[in-house]
């Protein structure tokens, strides 16, 4: 079962940190992760498995489709709700490519941010 945490997947320090403040001072408990290999290490291990996940693209080590494709082959990750985010304009393709809930644009709608936190957690 989900919980009211959001696991954002983000390596851009800065704009990770940005929306981890962003998710508790609004009410949710967040984690990060540097990139997609860390997130499944998280996912893996951590216990209680996020109620939606953050996800950028364009990242080193493992990026947002490579994650992806890896959380799709894994059955008891395959239903956690996954938000795309980039700044590239063919963001909304490769949402639908990969299958995701939805999509966000960077720079980020904090409004849009928390309504999708509402309907997912």
């Amino acid at each position: 079962m989900a919980s009211a945490c959001v696991l954002v997947v983000e390596d851009d320090t800065d704009i990770r940190e940005g929306l981890l403040d962003t998710l508790t001072d609004n009410g949710y408990q967040s984690v990060g992760a540097a990139n997609g290999r860390d997130a499944l290490a998280s996912l893996r291990t951590g216990g209680a498995l996020p109620c939606m996940i953050l996800l950028d693209i364009m990242m080193p080590v493992m990026d947002g489709t490579a994650f992806r494709e890896e959380q799709l082959r894994d059955p008891n990750l395959a239903e956690i709700p996954v938000i795309l985010l980039s700044a590239h304009r063919d963001v909304a393709e490769r949402a639908k490519t990969l299958k995701v809930a939805a999509y966000l644009e960077k720079p980020l709608n904090v409004k849009d941010l928390l309504d999708l936190a509402h309907e997912y957690c």
